[in-house]
C-alpha cells in the first residue's frame, strides 16, 4: 500500500504526514508513507486544498488534518 501526503511542506502538511505514519504503525499494515511536495503534481491531481492524502493513487481527503484514529480507519478500509 502506498500512502501519499500532498502539500508544500507547511506545518499542517508535516503534521498530516506524522499522523499518517503513526496510523500506519498502529494498523500494522505494510504501507509506505511518502510526501509529495511538487506543486505541479498536486495540481495535476485536482487538489486545490492542502494538505491532502492519497491511498494507492486515490485522493481520500483534502484540506484537513484528521485524528490518527480516523486516518487508521481510512488506511485499513474500515
Amino acid at each position: 500500500m502506498k500512502i501519499e501526503v500532498l502539500g508544500s511542506g507547511c506545518f499542517k502538511c508535516q503534521e498530516l504526514e506524522r499522523r499518517a505514519k503513526e496510523a500506519v504503525k498502529n494498523s500494522g499494515l505494510n504501507a509506505s508513507v511518502e510526501h509529495v511536495y511538487d506543486i505541479q503534481q498536486i495540481i495535476a491531481r485536482n487538489i486545490f486544498s492542502t494538505p491532502a492524502l492519497a491511498i494507492d493513487g486515490k485522493v481520500v481527503l483534502a484540506g484537513k488534518i484528521p485524528a490518527v484514529e480516523e486516518l487508521s480507519k481510512l488506511i485499513s478500509g474500515k
